[in-house]
This record gives C-alpha cells, structure tokens and sequence, in this order.
C-alpha cells in the first residue's frame, strides 16, 4: 500500500509540473511570438535591400 501511495504522489506531482510548464507558455506565448516577429521583420528588412 505505502508503495501505491508514492507512485500517486508522484504522478501528482509530474501533473502539477506539466501544468505549471504548460500554463507558462500559455502566459508568455504572446510575448515570445512578438519577439520572434519583431526579429523575424528585421531580418526581412535588412535582407529585402539586396
């Protein structure tokens, strides 16, 4: 029984860390795409003078 109840407590835990990964990209996806298109127009810029 004790080894059942470490198995849920670490499936508990891998849960919570996946949702906590998860929900962070939820929140910061917006900034981090800006960045990739604010970057990705720049190198646009610089290279359509060709």
């Amino acid at each position: 029984m004790k080894a059942a109840t470490g198995e849920l407590n670490l499936t508990v835990i891998t849960l919570i860390a996946i949702a906590a990964v998860i929900g962070f990209f939820w929140v910061m996806w917006p900034r981090i795409q800006e960045s990739i298109n604010n970057q990705w127009d720049k190198i646009s810029a610089d290279n359509s003078g060709l």
